[in-house]
């Protein structure tokens, strides 16, 4: 400090010191023209103290970039581009001075150096760059001026601001008056500080006025929206009191009278049984007795309107049509043939009992199958209300059982809720997606179905809210789902299981043209005198543009031609009708979608064609195999999983057991055997491949090829017997469209040849077998002796050689 003091003696008067005292500036920035004053500590009030009284009273405004260093600042802590303060006069404070300074000029800082306490500087002159005439710089001081103007409007006694505004004739000058009023943040101003065009600091500032400008008037609107709100809430109020205070005055106690009247009559006209009677006559008497601002009054309410809105009366019972419901299910549904047939079976048993619901069923199929509306359908059939209740991903029991009254929002579960919509006791009810219940740690929403759909149990079932016994027995269930791997065995154990396969590819046609199509053309706008598909078109879409079991994705891309034909019309490039051709599908569809294997023309030795089921149909799959030098290993690969694995072990054993005479220039130890099952990237599992493998190991081995038409599927056991498989219905339309046209397939599979239609059986050759002696006379016209048989053989040579050797 008395270095700086004899530095500032020695100077020449009236000449400003080439190194200043840095004066540290916290959370705002300090622009020219701007009077400000400043809070500092003793130790810096007094230096500048000194300072007023010389004849060089200025020090350089630097902003500190990191408020949190307050206490340890170094030469990297501030900005580079600060002001030049004249400082006017310093007085006392509690906690220090205040110190009032008038900026004037902007500095570059060259070097800063803490000596002691003590901040100093040497700093270069900034020197802003004039880049506008008088013409655009009093034009942009007038914008500026009439933006704030329109600002200022906001604020209540604005006018003495606004009058030193006007009498400023720089835009400097109005920057650094007004900044001090706005809502800018110190890095925005420090911005602002170091811009030396004129003409882009005065943009910039603009658009700093603008957004305060828009910020203010959005304030304003939700201000003013708020207190609309809250004027009308406290109107509605005093109305509302205003309203009770008169209906007490002129009815007196009446009002009670008429809602105690108006519930007995409503619990007397619901028909309940005597112990919900006796429930909901408890609850309106203690609604009687709480007062009307009473919290559980309105919980009570809830209740009682619960309570009397519940069909509690027998459901009426009509006569059952089964040739209208017969030409309801044919309408809205083409094939399913068998479903539809059961479906009428189910109702012909309930005309002949009389009674209003059945057995509960439970309509497995994979997804477009048309489940939910074989519902609706039934519903329509019996003409009764019908109800849907959606379970996929519900895993709170409370949902099925509803809530405890205790609780704050409680409410009935979606069963009894359902109930109050149908309106009547006896409707169609359908739960879909029950496959897709879980169990979580607020229970078990499958447990709690199982009273539902239990016909011994449903007559009193038990709601949490409801808490008096409801009966069930008349609501015709229908439940629908996926897959019955994820159904817990007891509810599945209370249905009775209608399974719905696949569409064929025919089927699909039909559906398409007669179903969806006009469909499509009415929610898309369209009539059919607009959009017309071709027969081979329609084909081509669903062999080439989707894999499903239903029709789904069949309808997706119909929506998909539907909108392209919708601009076309709309902009008047096409013509009326737009006819759609196999050959402009990938025009309007993109490249085809799926990529279907077909039967190969020739195969080689080690190659032998299997039968898939997939979730979406049917498929086929070829096995190959090959050897090669090693130690006797099995390699297995395209992502198989552990029973097709099982399998191929099995197959190859069976082959060094049984075929060991006629492959006895194999050596095993000496070789790797390795199959592969194609497109690896899909993982594949489960028996039916068993056949498949051990026809291929045996084509290897031996040298035959396999007709490339014939197609294998079947589980094979260790002893050589051939087990049904599933999905042979899916399969077999796989493969009738891949080009096969001969089918191995167990024996005991005979029974699903029934389920196959006609157009596609005809077009194929079922052989049906029970050994792997007959599987290797069929597809490798191989004669391989029974393992009786061979028992026998072996059992005389070995014999022989002891004889042999005793001699």
């Amino acid at each position: 400090m008395k270095l700086l003091l004899r530095k500032a003696k020695t100077m020449e008067k009236n000449t400003i010191s080439p190194e200043l005292i840095v004066l540290p500036i916290f959370d705002t920035v300090i622009l020219p023209h701007m009077s400000t004053k400043l809070l500092i500590d003793e130790a810096r009030g007094n230096t500048l103290s000194a300072l007023i009284k010389s004849d060089r009273p200025f020090v350089i405004g630097l902003t500190v970039k990191n408020v949190a260093d307050k206490a340890h600042l170094k030469q990297d802590s501030f900005y580079r581009v600060g002001t030049l303060l004249h400082l006017e006069s310093i007085q006392e404070a509690d906690d220090g001075y205040l110190v009032f300074t008038k900026s004037l000029k902007r500095v570059q800082i060259d070097k800063i150096s803490i000596v002691e306490q003590d901040i100093l500087a040497t700093y270069t002159f900034l020197t802003d760059q004039v880049d506008l005439d008088e013409a655009g710089r009093a034009s942009l001081m007038t914008f500026i001026k009439k933006t704030i103007r329109e600002v200022s409007e906001h604020f209540q006694g604005s006018k003495r601001f606004l009058k030193q505004l006007e009498e400023m004739n720089t835009t400097q000058e109005i920057i650094g008056f007004s900044i001090q009023y706005m809502s800018v943040s110190p890095a925005e101003k420090q911005e602002l500080l170091e811009i030396d065009s004129e003409r882009h600091k005065g943009l910039r500032f603009l658009d700093l006025i603008m957004k305060q400008k828009d910020s203010i008037e959005l304030q304003i609107e939700m201000a003013q929206k708020f207190n609309k709100r809250i004027n009308k809430s406290q109107r509605e109020a005093l109305l509302r009191e205003q309203m009770k205070a008169i209906q007490d005055e002129l009815q007196g106690d009446s009002a009670g009278k008429k809602l105690k009247k108006d519930y007995r009559v409503l619990v007397e006209e619901a028909g309940m049984p005597e112990h919900a009677k006796e429930v909901a006559l408890a609850e309106l008497d203690k609604l009687e007795s709480l007062g009307p601002q009473n919290p559980e009054a309105g919980m009570l309410r809830n209740y009682l309107d619960l309570l009397t809105a519940l069909p509690w009366k027998a459901g009426r019972f009509s006569e059952i049509d089964l040739e209208k419901a017969r030409i309801v299910l044919d309408t809205h549904h083409f094939g399913l043939d068998k479903v539809k047939e059961r479906i009428i079976q189910h109702l012909a048993v309930m005309a002949l009992k009389k009674e209003k619901r059945g057995s509960i069923l439970l309509l497995i199929g994979p997804p477009g199958t048309g489940k939910t509306s074989l519902g609706k359908s039934i519903a329509a059939a019996l003409n009764r209300k019908y109800v849907r209740l959606s379970l996929g991903g519900i895993k709170d029991e409370a949902e099925i059982r509803g809530h405890r009254r205790t609780y704050i929002g409680a409410l009935p579960g979606r069963i009894i809720q359902g109930m109050k919509r149908a309106g009547e006791k006896n409707p169609v009810f359908v739960l879909d997606e029950v496959d897709k219940l879980f169990a979580a740690y607020n229970g078990d929403p499958a447990s709690a179905l199982l009273e539902v759909l239990d016909p011994e149990q449903n007559n009193t079932f038990s709601d949490h809210y409801l808490e008096v016994p409801y009966d069930l027995s008349e609501v015709f269930f229908i439940a629908t789902a996926n897959t019955t791997l994820t159904i817990p065995a007891p509810l599945l154990d209370r249905m009775e299981v209608i399974r719905i396969s696949s569409y064929t590819n025919n089927e699909k046609f039909v559906i398409g043209q007669k179903h969806l199509l006009p469909l499509v053309l009415e929610e898309h706008g369209l009539q059919d005198s607009q959009l017309q598909i071709n027969n081979q078109a329609m084909r081509h879409i669903i062999e080439k543009y989707t894999r499903e079991s239903g029709v789904r994705g069949l309808k997706k891309q119909l929506a998909k031609i539907a909108r392209v034909t919708s601009e076309k019309i709309v902009t008047g490039k096409t013509t009326e009708p737009y006819i759609v051709l196999e050959d402009m599908l990938t025009e309007i569809l993109g490249k085809p979608l799926v990529r279907l294997d077909d039967a190969l023309l020739e195969n080689v030795p080690g190659v032998a064609t299997g039968l898939a089921w997939t979730p979406v149909g049917g498929d086929i799959l070829f096995v190959e195999g090959t050897t090669m030098p090693g130690k006797g290993k099995l390699i297995l690969t395209g992502q198989l999983g552990a029973v097709m694995k099982e399998s191929a072990t099995i197959s190859l054993s069976l082959i060094r057991s049984r075929l060991a005479h006629l492959i006895s220039h194999f050596d095993f130890s000496m070789n790797d055997i390795h199959v592969h099952i194609p497109s690896g990237a899909i993982p594949k599992d489960g028996p039916s491949a068993g056949i498949t493998l051990f026809i291929a190991l045996a084509s290897l081995l031996l040298g035959r090829s396999v007709d490339s038409k014939l197609a294998l599927s079947g589980e094979i056991t260790l002893r050589g017997s051939i087990l049904p498989v599933g999905g042979i219905k899916e399969k077999t339309l796989a493969a009738h469209r891949a080009g096969i046209k001969k089918i191995i397939l167990s024996k005991e599979n005979e029974v699903d040849l029934t389920e196959i239609p006609d157009e596609v059986r005809s077009d194929l050759t079922f052989v049906l077998v029970e050994t792997i002696e007959e599987v290797i006379k069929k597809a490798l016209d191989v004669d391989l002796p029974r393992l009786g048989i061979l028992v026998i053989d072996s059992a005389r040579e070995k014999g022989a050689s002891d004889t042999s050797s005793q001699v």
